[in-house]
């Protein structure tokens, strides 16, 4: 059964001030708050599942978790610059069901609300921190500063991506360990340092949320292909229409060649958005050659990763990690 981290069901107060401080001082601030949706009492909030990560794993190691609140909330911060610059990227328009900054204000003005956004991460990592050695926020800032330019690395390669008539399987995993695995990578560092690990035991933790960065994408790039829009927000099947180097794709071009494959790589050498039609034969073709059964099974094998380097290094001993991870990487297509 998933357990919740006691500090986290603080964690969303402790945000709002840090984003009610901004509003106050700062003329990004009613566009930060807005792509919160802080003054929408209706408003769809995010999972914060990085913080939860992090909040649990500096309790798994002892830690007091209100005192990795402000790394918690840096985290989180910076995850969200992500999204608003991802909306201008990909041109999407809605984003929990309200309008993206971007659509709402123009890009220039989102584009510096994501900005500042990152700036306050670092501000908030260092002001949220006090109870905690000068030379350990050094390092957590150091860590983070690290995902930052790593995630925005697997950013480059995605956006590369768009315009590549072929994509190996490789370059598609060192996109998504830039992409999305460096900030739950760093999720799990940050909250063993925030706890007083070690230099050591805070890197086996960052490979712990590596692998399960992994997993977690993989489990995404199902729900783009095949994922219901009730959950996904999105069409069923858009990664494909978008013509997104996904995890389905990339393993399902390794495969000798075969007429399903000749449709998916046919579809992906040429450039531009696929056709309703055209998607679904992708899609289709992806089924038959085995490609969602394929990423459920790399799912499996990160998650055992992760659990592996967990029970060698005896990190996670009550288990709260690998049930949060579970919970969030298991199929639900």
């Amino acid at each position: 059964m998933l357990v919740r981290s006691p500090s986290f069901e603080q964690f969303e107060g402790y945000l709002e001030s840090v984003l009610g401080g901004a509003a106050a001082n700062n003329a990004n601030g009613p566009l930060i708050r807005e792509h919160f949706g802080l003054d929408d009492p209706a408003a769809k909030r995010g999972k914060r599942l990085r913080p939860q990560i992090l909040l649990t794993v500096a309790e798994c190691e002892g830690g007091d978790g209100s005192v990795a609140l402000g790394a918690a909330a840096a985290l989180e911060l910076l995850h969200n610059f992500s999204l608003i610059h991802d909306d201008i990227e990909d041109g999407d328009e809605m984003r929990h069901g309200r309008p993206t900054l971007w659509a709402r204000h123009g890009v220039r003005a989102a584009l510096v609300a994501g900005d500042a956004m990152s700036a306050l991460a670092y501000l908030t990592l260092v002001d949220g921190s006090p109870d905690l050695p000068p030379a350990r926020v050094a390092a957590m800032l150091r860590c983070l500063q690290e995902a930052h330019f790593r995630m925005c690395e697997g950013q480059a390669f995605d956006i590369g991506f768009e315009t590549a008539t072929f994509v190996t399987f490789d370059e598609y995993v060192r996109m998504i360990e830039g992409k999305t695995a460096a900030l739950l990578a760093v999720a799990c560092e940050l909250g063993a340092w925030a706890a007083g690990a070690s230099e050591e035991r805070a890197a086996a933790y960052s490979s712990v949320g590596r692998a399960y960065g992994l997993a977690f994408q993989v489990r995404d790039d199902v729900l783009g292909t095949w994922g219901r829009t009730e959950e996904t927000g999105k069409p069923s099947g858009a990664d494909i229409r978008r013509r997104k180097w996904s995890f389905p794709v990339a393993w399902a071009l390794t495969q000798p060649p075969s007429a399903d494959r000749a449709i998916v790589a046919d579809a992906y050498a040429t450039i531009g958005m696929l056709g309703e039609e055209h998607a679904t034969r992708v899609i289709a073709a992806l089924e038959r050659l085995g490609a969602r059964d394929a990423a459920d099974e790399a799912c499996l094998a990160y998650i055992n990763e992760a659990n592996g380097i967990s029970a060698a290094q005896a990190l996670d001993r009550d288990g709260r990690l690998a049930a949060l991870f579970n919970s969030t990487a298991k199929r639900t297509v």
